[in-house]
């Protein structure tokens, strides 16, 4: 009898621990499964997986399926999820830290983007840890243009414009040219212009690819404006939980994934807005006195930006600009 007894408890005690030799993490994510982001999050997974030898296993759930945008970050701390990627300038309302990347004309190409990347990157990190959060890496989008319904000479032809914002710099640049800023997310989009909910846009060209935008919108704007970031984190309780050499295997595979995305982001660029192009859109660089009028939208936008960031904001501003 002892010895059945002896024999159960270990039967117990070895499916105990086979059960736990697996830790499941979920990660929603915004994008389709065909953005390069959400393609460099697979890989950056499988890595993850194969780092640990399955111990650590993250199920990638893209486009908003199990967590719409705006309620990703909110389920990351809260641990309904475990990790997460999110666009950063989106949640510049909670701290004007979070849009340093979406200040307009700030920063304009991927090497002034790596430089504020890394001159705000500490002040980023210590955001995140108050909120229980630690910031894996990061990922530009390609330089942001304006998508419109009709021909731009200048930003008086965007006045009345009902304009698709994604974070509280866009509605701002709506604010300051005169349209109606629409907050619509990128799964709605195409409907949105399709239906005349929105008829100006400022966002990359992976979007407009992504969202085969020349079905419904005949203007694209190269103007370059700023790279904004998405950002991959992970809840800290759950990265404590794991054990050293999972750890050391995530931080691994999330810096192979941070160079991996910028090189696919600026690598993209040139191949978005060509395929833009050969699908009948009009894709040019804006006219001067649009170009000109832009400039000046981002002297007020970088100004308001210092005046609300503080002593943090001044910092990272002057070490990026060194």
């Amino acid at each position: 009898m002892k010895a059945l007894q002896a024999f159960a408890g270990a039967l117990a005690a070895a499916f105990c621990c086979a059960a736990a030799a697996q830790t499941k993490w979920d990660m929603p994510t915004p994008y389709p499964a065909t953005n390069f982001h959400t393609e460099n999050i697979a890989e950056f997974a499988a890595d993850v997986e194969k780092a640990t030898g399955g111990k650590l296993k993250i199920t990638v759930h893209s486009a908003a399926s199990l967590f719409k945008a705006p309620e990703i970050k909110r389920a990351v701390q809260g641990g309904q999820a475990q990790i997460g990627e999110i666009l950063v300038s989106g949640y510049s309302n909670e701290d004007p830290i979070f849009g340093i990347d979406s200040v307009p004309f700030l920063a304009t190409s991927y090497t002034d983007a790596a430089k504020l990347w890394k001159a705000s990157h500490k002040a980023l990190d210590e955001r995140f840890a108050i909120q229980g959060l630690i910031i894996l890496y990061s990922v530009p989008w390609p330089p942001q243009g304006i998508y419109s319904s009709k021909p731009l000479a200048s930003i008086a032809d965007m006045k009345g414009l009902k304009m698709r914002t994604y974070n509280p710099y866009t509605s701002r640049i709506a604010e300051l040219v005169g349209a109606q800023p629409v907050t619509i997310q990128v799964a709605e989009l195409a409907q949105a212009f399709a239906t005349g909910a929105v008829n100006a846009n400022i966002t990359s060209g992976a979007t407009g690819y992504d969202t085969k935008a020349w079905e419904v919108v005949k203007y694209y704007y190269d103007t370059q404006a700023w790279l904004p970031k998405n950002i991959v984190f992970v809840n800290k309780q759950a990265y404590d939980a794991l054990d050293k050499a999972s750890q050391s295997a995530l931080l691994k595979a999330a810096a192979d994934a941070e160079a991996r995305g910028w090189k696919a982001s600026e690598e993209k660029n040139k191949f978005y807005l060509e395929q833009m192009a050969k699908n009948g859109m009009n894709v040019a660089p804006p006219p001067a006195q649009l170009k000109a009028d832009f400039r000046k939208v981002g002297e007020t936008m970088t100004a308001e930006w210092l005046a609300n960031a503080g002593a943090d904001g001044k910092a990272i501003v002057e070490a990026y600009r060194k």
